[in-house]
């Protein structure tokens, strides 16, 4: 398949192929991945979706930049990746009232296929998580991540970053402490 290239070189480069494209992106993007998630089979995953993705492309010549379009595909296959994992990192939001309520976690696994008000919910509660996740500090949010979302131990993330091990569980713990603060009145709205 022959394709015009804006972006790839310039607007004056000559057709390309998708094979092409391919070959001049596949390094760049999988180190890009590979610094975003933890496990090597994601990464390939990811990658192998957004060139998918870009294979049952049929209006490159609208695409400004090919690069810039590959990166926004791949920064979203990311993050699809996060969502998917969010049984795995929601333990430490759970919240149970005095009367033995629902936790977050136990509403999010809840089957929405027939109830468009929880299918609802848990879209408006992933979105108000990645917002409270994106206001922690840095170094908190690192943490988090690395911990709930990578599933690496604190103690490694100590020794990877060089930091005490005290430091990484006092950063989680603000961590989850604002997670919690940030999207309890969601619960709470949702269970009254």
């Amino acid at each position: 398949m022959v394709v015009a290239s804006p972006g790839i070189m310039d607007k004056k480069s000559t057709d390309i192929t998708v094979s092409q494209t391919v070959k001049k992106f596949s390094k760049q993007l999988f180190a890009f991945i590979k610094g975003k998630v933890n496990q090597l089979e994601d990464a390939e995953d990811i990658l192998q979706d957004v060139w998918y993705q870009f294979s049952k492309m049929t209006n490159y010549e609208e695409v400004d930049s090919i690069s810039g379009w590959l990166y926004t595909v791949t920064r979203n296959k990311i993050t699809d990746l996060y969502r998917k994992r969010k049984s795995d990192f929601l333990e430490d939001l759970q919240y149970e009232d005095d009367e033995g309520g629902l936790s977050f976690k136990e509403i999010l696994l809840l089957d929405d296929s027939s109830n468009p008000e929880l299918a609802l919910f848990k879209e408006m509660f992933w979105d108000e998580f990645f917002k409270a996740l994106d206001e922690l500090p840095e170094n908190q949010k690192m943490v988090f991540v690395m911990n709930e979302i990578e599933d690496k131990t604190l103690q490694e993330i100590a020794t990877d970053s060089g930091e005490n091990i005290k430091t990484i569980i006092s950063r989680k713990g603000y961590a989850v402490k604002h997670l919690r603060k940030k999207l309890l009145p969601l619960y709470e709205e949702f269970i009254s």
